[in-house]
């Protein structure tokens, strides 16, 4: 299920700590949909041929030398004034706690935009910005599945509802790993390199086992038993045992899921009675970790077996 992707001024005012100057404007309103910010040094000059108005605007010490020169003219500094808040802007963040002027501040006013001042520099702001509204407006979906850290890394564990995935969790969580999500898993695409799963605020650190019902994970086991986020590192499906599939033994091979365009390495494990879910799980974190380091252990051995082979035949 894919999301809306939008964020509201109010909420950035309060993560960045930042200072609004006309309060009554109703920030919670107004939202901000694009990661990129734009310096409006060519619009202040009078140019909005390809305006990137749906971007928070940002003015540093460039641009605020550059209101000084144009305040020497009454009528230039309103009609840039004009055509810059009428154009949809969703912000102005002013860096270096500098200030707006009485015109400008009116003038926002009564286009209804926020002006916004941050203490920090402008390179320092504008990289904390671009870094903050790449995650909160990340292409999400949201999928049925459970999500734990084990040993640093995060596994998805996907399968049929009933299958034991819960269950596992639990196990896993009475080994000392850490529960990120369970039922719902929302994964955010924060690059093409890394994908980071959520749980819904709702069912957050609860865990449904069936026939027991709803436990808090975090009451039951403490804060150190959950997490808040984890990167997706692995996806380990479970499905049920049968007899007639060929199942991957050596693993030479990796095979992956998609996820927003994004691959994942990922493992089918098969459940029949007997089979200690957590220990396997535990085992694959660690084996995808030794890949990652640079070793493989399917690949070891099948270069033992083809050396002894070539021995074999001299």
């Amino acid at each position: 299920m894919n999301k809306e992707h939008k964020v509201s001024v109010y909420d950035m005012t309060k993560q960045l700590n930042l200072k609004e100057v006309i309060p009554e404007i109703n920030t919670r309103e107004i939202f901000i949909t694009q990661a990129e910010i734009n310096r409006p040094a060519l619009q202040l000059a009078g140019f909005f041929e390809h305006f990137s108005n749906k971007r928070i605007q940002i003015i540093g010490n460039v641009e605020y030398l550059y209101l000084q020169e144009i305040r020497k003219d009454d009528a230039a500094e309103g009609i840039i004034f004009e055509r810059l808040f009428s154009a949809g802007i969703p912000c102005l963040v002013f860096c270096n706690n500098l200030e707006p002027n009485n015109r400008m501040t009116y003038i926002a006013k009564k286009y209804n935009v926020p002006i916004l001042i941050s203490r920090e520099t402008t390179s320092e702001f504008m990289a904390e910005v671009i870094r903050w509204l790449g995650v909160e407006l990340a292409p999400s979906i949201s999928i049925h599945g459970v999500l734990v850290d084990v040993f640093g890394e995060g596994i998805l564990i996907t399968g049929e509802s009933g299958i034991g995935k819960s269950e596992a969790a639990l196990e896993l969580i009475k080994r000392g790993h850490r529960l990120v999500s369970d039922d719902v898993v929302e994964i955010k695409r924060v690059s093409k390199e890394t994908l980071v799963g959520s749980s819904p605020e709702v069912t957050r650190f609860f865990i449904e086992l069936r026939g027991i019902g709803i436990i808090d994970v975090r009451k039951l086991f403490g804060v150190e038993s959950v997490r808040m986020t984890q990167n997706i590192d692995l996806v380990i499906q479970l499905e049920d045992w049968n007899k007639e599939t060929d199942y991957d033994r050596l693993g030479l091979e990796e095979k992956y899921v998609e996820y927003l365009g994004n691959k994942v390495v990922a493992h089918s494990l098969p459940i029949r009675p007997g089979r200690n879910l957590a220990i396997i799980v535990e085992t694959a974190a660690i084996n995808h970790r030794q890949k990652k380091m640079g070793y493989n252990a399917a690949e070891e051995l099948y270069k033992r077996v083809t050396g002894q082979i070539r021995e074999g035949e001299k």
